[in-house]
């Protein structure tokens, strides 16, 4: 079941689903509070709370359909039940917020790590989707890192200064389209490090 292709809609669907609906779920909830148990919960803990199950389930099916899920894929799940089990748990959204500047510390630490013992973790994950040279693997292994590293440092600033729509937005398209056009202007790397058929 190792290594089984996966309709590409369908991992997209599976991989942005849970981001997408938590957007629309914050719009449809966010001027609301609602009272469960005694205590007052804001709509943006009622859709964290429902983020949780939503992420381990498209991560499971992602699992079930694929036969694997990546080490980020993992960490990612793990972190946003932490976080988001704070964030219900102790009625505070700061937690929450927290969760991607974790990730991003966390992949950035972890890429650093391999740097610093003259590897690139980067490219046991990405190897069969961008055959690289070692050199180049190791190039783009360097800016993958610092970039995590400077989201880790913006979410920060973002969610500490700015409104909890500020930081939805940012967290939903901002992060996306930032990932996005990160690797967009890789595309001279992978052009000068390519791996020819020949070679």
């Amino acid at each position: 079941m190792a290594g089984k292709q996966i309709n590409p809609i369908v991992k997209l669907v599976l991989e942005m689903g849970p981001i997408v609906l938590f957007f629309v779920g914050y719009l449809m909830l966010r001027d609301r509070a609602f009272m469960i148990g005694g205590t007052e919960y804001e709509g943006f803990i009622l859709v964290t709370a429902g983020f949780i199950p939503l992420i381990l389930l498209t991560t499971f099916l992602l699992w079930k359909l694929s036969g694997h899920i990546s080490k980020m894929q993992v960490a990612t799940a793990v972190l946003v039940v932490v976080f988001g089990g704070l964030t219900v748990w102790l009625n505070d959204d700061r937690f929450f917020k927290m969760k991607p500047t974790m990730i991003y510390t966390l992949f950035a630490a972890v890429l650093g790590f391999g740097l610093v013992r003259g590897q690139s973790y980067l490219q046991y994950v990405m190897e069969e989707m961008m055959p690289l040279k070692q050199e180049g693997w190791m190039i783009l292994t360097r800016r993958v890192a610092l970039f995590f590293a400077a989201l880790a440092v913006l979410n920060e600033v973002i969610w500490r200064t700015q409104s909890t729509d500020m930081w939805v937005n940012f967290k939903t398209f901002g992060l996306t389209i930032g990932v996005f056009g990160f690797f967009m202007l890789q595309g001279g790397l992978f052009q000068k490090y390519a791996v020819e058929e020949n070679d």
